[in-house]
């Protein structure tokens, strides 16, 4: 089999899961969003916040194969990374475990460190320098939410700290 004839079976595969995993998701995402499990904290605003991520993270996953295996690995990686991103983000601002919490902060630096290899591998230029959000303002919390599920998951940089938890 040829070089050309397997890597565009792989990228075939890829993104037929891709759809299915969009398809399965889409399906299953509604039955916890407003749940929150007896005896704990009211988690709906952080299961809300981290539903629009994943949502978003599997739409922007589901790319258009444009030929360049290496160009598609990186347009379906991105978004992959972005979202664990946003997720270790809604954690930081209603995850209260200090091992977790540091764990979301180590995310977010080495998916951003991974986005960027990504982009230089492929010669594209990078993004402009932005703080890196590893720890959250708890009072930007109640601020960053609004009824569209689009800017839900955003929080402006000047709500964002760069002091590591201690």
């Amino acid at each position: 089999m040829t070089t050309f004839f397997r890597s565009t079976r792989i990228l075939v595969t890829t993104s037929l899961l891709a759809v299915v995993s969009v398809s399965a998701f889409a399906q299953d995402t509604p039955a916890h969003r407003d749940e929150a499990v007896s005896g704990t904290t009211d988690e709906a605003p952080f299961l809300r916040e981290n539903d629009a991520a994943m949502v978003k993270m599997m739409n922007d996953m589901a790319v258009k194969p444009t030929g360049d295996v290496n160009r598609d690995f990186v347009e379906m990686m991105i978004p992959h990374h972005q979202g664990a991103i946003d997720m270790a983000v809604a954690y930081l601002r209603y995850g209260d475990n200090e091992q977790l919490k540091r764990l979301a902060q180590e995310i977010i630096v080495d998916q951003q460190q991974e986005i960027a290899a990504m982009r230089m591998a492929l010669g594209d230029p990078l993004p402009a320098p932005d703080a890196v959000p590893t720890q959250v303002d708890p009072n930007a919390a109640t601020a960053a939410h609004s009824s569209d599920k689009e800017t839900s998951s955003k929080v402006p940089a000047m709500q964002m700290m760069m002091k590591p938890a201690n």
